[in-house]
């Protein structure tokens, strides 16, 4: 494993968790109009992951979410080391940035946020926000068309972050981070877990999906 895999992993967490706090900070104080602060906030995130993406791939595939991380070791893509390494990398950096936005905004450090998000509604808007992305990530390499994942996956999280229940935030590392969010983003400490179960479930879902699209696409081939 090598250290810049760890830099990168690190550092585009820090960052898209920095612009996920803080422009949630930012629209609390600009509007009290719960719609343009979602605005504000789905639009700032899913640009700054689409460009990180873009930056980072090269150099460690520019994962960011344990969930992703997890499925790439369970296709035997990263190895044992990468994953745990991976992991260190996303959570810390998931946490350093949330605190940024924090202090940029002068807002408590280590105030734990109470904003509940939990219930049936919630964990299925989270497996499928999870899934989707998954299945995004996994289908454009299997259609040898990577090169559009930064866009494609930043598509994807501005659409589900409307249309999802939970607003889309398919990340383990996300979502422990938020833990400390003073502001609309935060995430209460007793959601975390339900949360992280069904961005799991999701990744796993997408997984077994992928698996099936894979031999279906084969048998295609080998009939043509």
């Amino acid at each position: 494993m090598k250290k810049k895999e760890l830099l990168a992993e690190f550092t585009g967490t820090t960052l898209l968790l920095t612009a996920n706090a803080g422009s949630a900070a930012a629209a609390q104080e600009l509007t009290d109009n719960s719609a343009i602060r979602g605005i504000i906030n789905g639009l700032s995130t899913s640009i700054a992951l689409g460009l990180l993406i873009f930056l980072f791939s090269q150099m460690s595939g520019a994962h960011f979410n344990p969930a992703v991380s997890i499925v790439e070791f369970v296709g035997k893509r990263i190895s044992t080391s990468q994953l745990f390494g991976y992991l260190a990398a996303q959570f810390s950096g998931a946490v350093l940035g949330v605190l940024l936005a924090n202090l940029m905004y002068q807002s408590s450090i280590f105030k734990l946020s109470t904003n509940e998000r939990s219930g049936s509604g919630i964990y299925l808007g989270e497996i499928i926000a999870t899934s989707g992305l998954l299945f995004v990530i996994n289908i454009l390499r299997i259609q040898k068309r990577g090169e559009f994942t930064p866009v494609a996956v930043a598509a994807w999280i501005i659409s589900a972050y409307f249309f999802t229940s939970s607003t889309a935030l398919a990340n383990p590392a996300v979502t422990v981070a938020r833990m400390w969010a003073d502001n609309i983003s935060g995430v209460a400490p007793k959601s975390i877990l339900g949360l992280i179960l069904a961005q799991l479930l999701g990744a796993a879902l997408a997984t077994i999906y992928v698996e099936q699209f894979k031999k279906s696409k084969k048998k295609i081939e080998k009939n043509d």
